[in-house]
C-alpha cells in the first residue's frame, strides 16, 4: 500500500521517507459531551450541521488533504445512522482514500474502542487518532517528520499531541472554545510534555508540580496558554498500551495522566505547536459557536462554505461575509447581516432581520421576525413576529407567531413552540422526556443510547452520591405549558449547575456574570501580592539565558492576539447592537487576562473603529471621511473610557499615523479631517495633539508627514491656546 500524499500538492512536497509509508487514521465517532445530551439523543453529535455541513465531513476532509489514505471511523451510539451516512456519501468513492466503519454496542469508553482496533489488527503503522468533531486544516508534515525522528533517537516516544496557543480568560477561567483553563508542563527543548492539568484547583490559583520534575528536567515551561487540538500522532504501541492497561478509558485523564506519572515503563509523549493554522474541537455549545465563526470569516481555509466539499450545495459569498445559496425566496425588505449563511430552499418574509447567524436548508422565515447570533437548522418554520438571539434550533422544529427565544435556547429535534410562549434563557428543550439520570463526561465518552434514554448517575450531592427528594421528582415541563398547541419538555437544570450554563452556551458571557467574576478576580489579587504563585506562562530554568528578541517577539505576538479578541469583541457589539457598557466589561476582562494598560485599550479599539469604517461600503474619499465620522460619533463613549489622560490619546494619534503608513493608506490624505472630528467630539483634547507636535520636532522627516498635514490645525489651536492663556492673565491682574 502506498500512501495517497494529497495534501503536499498545496505545499512544497513530501519527504521520500514518509511518502513510501502509508498513513491510518482512527477516527472516533461517539464523542459527545452532556452539554450536547437533549439534542445527541436522537443523532449522533458528528452528524450535527456546523455551517450547514455535518461535522465529520470536516474531519475526513481534513484527514483527505493531509495525505491519510485509511480511516477507520468507530462508531456505537446511533452506529446505524453514522454507517447509513457515510455509505451513501462521497467518502466511499474517493481514489486512495479509503473509509471503514467499525461497529460495537459494547464499547463505553475511548479505552475500549481502541483495544477493540487493536484486537482486529488493522494498524499497521504510526497513525492519526482524532474525534468526528475536530475542525482543522494543518499540515501534518512537519508533525509527522518530528515524531518519526523522535521514534528513531527514542523507541518510547509513543506520541505526539498537537497544541496551539489560545490565551485564557483569566476572568471566566476558561478558553474561547469554553473549555477550561488547561496547564501543561513542557520541555523547552525537546518539547517532550511533563504536566498536563485541565482540572486545577482554581479557587487557590496555584497548581501542584512534583518536585522531581524540577530536578530531573534542567528546563521547564509552563504554560496555561495552549490548547489542547485533539489531533495526536501515534505509534502502534498506543493500542497495545491500552489493552495492556485495562483502567485507561479517558484519552486525557486516564492514558496521558497514566504515562505522564508511569517511572516504570519510561514511555514518552511530546508536542507539537501549530501558530498560523487552525485546529479546534467542538466540545460544547460555546466551542460549536467559536467554531463556526471561525469557519465563516474564513480561519479554516480551505473548509470554507463557498468552497464545495462533500455535501454542501453551491454557496456565494458576497460582501461582509454574507453567503448565500443560489436558491432563496428573500423578500426585498428583509435586511441580511454581515456573518451570515443562508441555505438552499430558505425562504425569508417581509422586514425580517438575521445578523450573524446560520440558516440551514429548506426553512420557512416569516415577516417581521428578528433572528440574531443563531443556528437555524434544516427545514425550520418560524412564524411572523418571532425573534430569536443566541440560540441552536434544530431541524423540523416549528415556532407559532409571536414566539421568543431568550439567549442560550436549545431546541432539539421537532420541537413546536406555541404562540407567544418565552422560552426562558438557557432552556434545553427536547420532544424526549428528560432521563431520570444523566451521562457523565468522566466515566462514560461513548454510549449506546439509540434508546433514547442512559441512566448514568448525575447528582448535585457529590459527597453522597443520593439525589435530592426534589430533584427524584419529575421536572419536566408538560407539553401544554409551551405555549397553545407546543410540544416539547424543558428539561431542568441540575441545582448548582445554573450558574455554569453562561460558560458554555451559544450566547455571550453575561454582563452581570462578568462583573461578579471581576469581581472575584481582583479579591484573588489582593490575597496573592506576596508573589507565592508561580507566573501563568513562563520558563522556570536554574539559569535563564533567554534573548531579549524572544522576550520581544512573545510581547509582539501576544499584542496581536489582544487586539484580534478586541477587535472582535468591537464587531460583534456593532453587529448585535451590544451597548457600551457590556462592551466595556468584555474589553476589561481582555485586558486582565493579557496584562495591558488602558493605553493598549485605546488603540486597540481605534484600530477596530477605523476599519470598520474602511470596510463599510464607500466610492469616494468624502464617503470614507463620513463613514469614519458616523463610526466616531456612535462608539466615542467607548473610546473615551480608556482615554483617562494624554498618554492614552496620544496612542491613539500615533496609531492613527501608523494606519495611515502601513496598514489603511486609504485614509492618509484624510489624517487631519479624522483628527479634527476627533477633537470636535472632545475625544482627543489640544494638549494631546500639541504634546504631539512637541514631541515630533526632532523626529526624522519620515516621521514629520501628518504633523506637516496638519500644520494649519496646529497652528489654530496655538493661537487659540495663547488667546485663553491671555484671556486668563488679564481676569487675574
Amino acid at each position: 500500500m502506498v500512501a495517497h500524499k494529497k495534501g503536499a500538492s498545496r505545499g512544497s512536497e513530501e519527504p521520500e521517507e514518509l511518502a513510501r509509508v502509508p498513513l491510518q487514521a482512527i477516527l472516533l465517532a461517539d464523542s459527545f459531551t452532556t452539554k450536547f445530551r437533549p439534542i445527541t439523543l436522537e443523532r449522533p453529535k458528528v452528524l450535527l450541521p456546523l455551517v450547514n455541513v455535518p461535522m465529520i465531513n470536516y474531519t475526513l476532509a481534513w484527514l483527505e488533504s493531509a495525505g491519510v489514505e485509511e480511516v477507520f471511523v468507530f462508531c456505537c451510539s446511533h452506529s446505524k445512522q453514522v454507517i447509513d451516512y457515510l455509505e451513501n456519501s462521497e467518502w466511499f468513492s474517493q481514489p486512495n482514500f479509503s473509509v471503514t466503519m467499525i461497529e460495537s454496542h459494547n464499547s463505553v469508553s475511548a479505552g475500549d474502542a481502541l483495544r477493540l482496533i487493536y484486537e482486529r489488527n488493522v494498524i499497521h503503522g504510526d497513525f492519526v487518532l482524532i474525534s468526528g468533531d475536530t475542525v482543522s486544516n494543518m499540515s501534518l508534515t512537519q508533525a509527522l517528520l518530528e515524531h518519526k525522528e523522535r521514534r528513531k533517537k527514542d523507541s518510547n516516544a509513543v506520541m505526539t499531541m498537537v497544541i496551539k496557543r489560545s490565551k485564557p480568560s483569566q476572568i471566566a477561567l476558561q478558553s474561547r472554545l469554553g473549555t477550561d483553563e488547561l496547564f501543561m508542563a513542557i520541555d523547552p527543548n525537546t518539547k517532550q510534555l511533563l504536566y498536563y492539568e485541565d482540572k486545577a484547583d482554581h479557587s487557590k490559583g496555584s497548581i501542584y508540580l512534583d518536585k522531581l520534575l524540577l530536578v530531573e528536567n534542567t528546563s521547564i515551561s509552563l504554560h496555561n496558554d495552549k490548547q489542547d487540538c485533539y489531533i495526536d500522532i501515534c505509534c502502534p504501541e498506543v493500542l497495545s498500551l491500552f489493552t495492556d492497561n485495562f483502567d485507561y478509558q479517558h484519552l486525557r485523564r486516564h492514558f496521558v495522566k497514566g504515562l505522564l506519572v508511569d517511572d516504570i515503563m519510561g514511555y514518552k509523549i511530546f508536542t507539537h505547536e501549530i501558530h498560523s493554522s487552525y485546529a479546534a474541537r467542538i466540545d460544547n455549545f460555546r466551542s460549536y459557536d467559536t467554531v463556526s465563526k471561525d469557519i465563516i470569516q474564513r480561519w479554516t481555509y480551505p473548509l470554507v462554505p463557498d468552497v464545495k466539499f462533500f455535501g454542501n450545495s453551491s454557496v456565494k459569498l458576497e460582501r461582509q461575509g454574507m453567503y448565500r445559496a443560489s436558491e432563496i425566496g428573500l423578500s426585498r425588505s428583509a435586511q441580511i447581516g454581515p456573518f451570515t449563511v443562508i441555505g438552499n430552499g430558505t425562504k425569508i418574509g417581509n422586514h425580517t432581520t438575521i445578523t450573524n447567524s446560520v440558516i440551514g436548508e429548506g426553512c420557512n422565515i416569516g415577516s417581521n421576525v428578528s433572528i440574531e447570533g443563531s443556528y437555524i437548522w434544516d427545514n425550520v418554520t418560524i412564524g411572523d413576529g418571532c425573534k430569536l438571539r443566541h440560540a441552536i434550533v434544530c431541524a423540523g422544529v416549528i415556532m407559532k407567531s409571536g414566539a421568543v427565544l431568550e439567549p442560550g435556547v436549545i431546541l432539539s429535534f421537532k420541537v413546536l413552540v406555541g404562540q407567544q410562549f418565552v422560552v426562558p434563557s438557557y432552556s434545553m428543550v427536547s420532544l424526549l422526556q428528560q432521563p431520570t439520570k444523566q451521562d457523565s463526561d468522566e466515566e462514560l465518552e461513548y454510549a449506546d443510547n439509540s434508546s433514547g434514554i442512559v441512566e448514568i448517575p448525575c447528582t448535585s450531592d457529590k459527597s453522597n452520591g443520593e439525589m435530592t427528594s426534589e430533584q427524584s421528582e419529575s421536572q419536566c415541563w408538560p407539553a401544554s405549558q409551551l405555549g397553545s398547541g407546543g410540544a416539547g419538555y424543558i428539561w431542568s437544570i441540575c441545582e448548582g449547575a445554573y450558574d455554569e450554563e453562561w460558560r458554555h452556551s451559544v450566547a455571550p458571557i453575561p454582563a452581570d456574570k462578568l462583573a461578579e467574576a471581576m469581581d472575584a478576580a481582583d479579591d484573588d489579587q489582593e490575597l496573592t501580592q506576596d508573589g507565592s504563585i508561580l507566573p501563568p506562562s513562563g520558563e522556570l530554568k536554574p539559569d535563564s539565558n533567554d534573548s531579549e528578541d524572544d522576550d520581544n517577539e512573545d510581547s509582539r505576538d501576544e499584542m496581536i492576539y489582544f487586539e484580534k479578541e478586541v477587535e472582535a469583541t468591537f464587531l460583534r457589539a456593532v453587529h448585535e447592537n451590544i451597548k457600551v457598557d457590556h462592551v466595556i466589561l468584555e474589553v476589561n476582562s481582555l485586558r486582565l487576562s493579557y496584562n495591558k494598560v488602558a493605553a493598549d485599550c485605546a488603540g486597540a479599539i481605534f484600530y477596530a473603529m477605523m476599519k470598520l469604517a474602511l470596510e463599510t461600503p464607500h466610492t469616494s474619499a468624502g464617503e470614507l471621511l463620513q463613514n469614519a465620522t458616523n463610526v466616531i460619533t456612535k462608539w466615542k463613549k467607548l473610546l473615551k473610557y480608556y482615554l483617562a489622560d494624554i498618554d492614552e490619546e496620544m496612542e491613539v494619534i500615533l496609531r492613527f499615523e501608523e494606519m495611515c503608513l502601513e496598514s489603511a493608506k486609504e485614509f492618509s490624505p484624510l489624517f487631519t479631517k479624522i483628527l479634527i472630528q476627533l477633537y470636535d467630539q472632545e475625544v482627543i483634547q489640544e494638549d494631546a495633539i500639541l504634546r504631539w507636535d512637541d514631541e515630533k520636532k526632532d523626529a526624522d522627516e519620515s516621521d514629520k508627514i501628518y504633523v506637516k498635514q496638519a500644520e494649519k490645525f496646529i497652528q489654530w489651536l496655538k493661537e487659540a491656546s495663547e488667546e485663553e492663556d491671555e484671556e486668563e492673565e488679564g481676569a487675574d491682574s
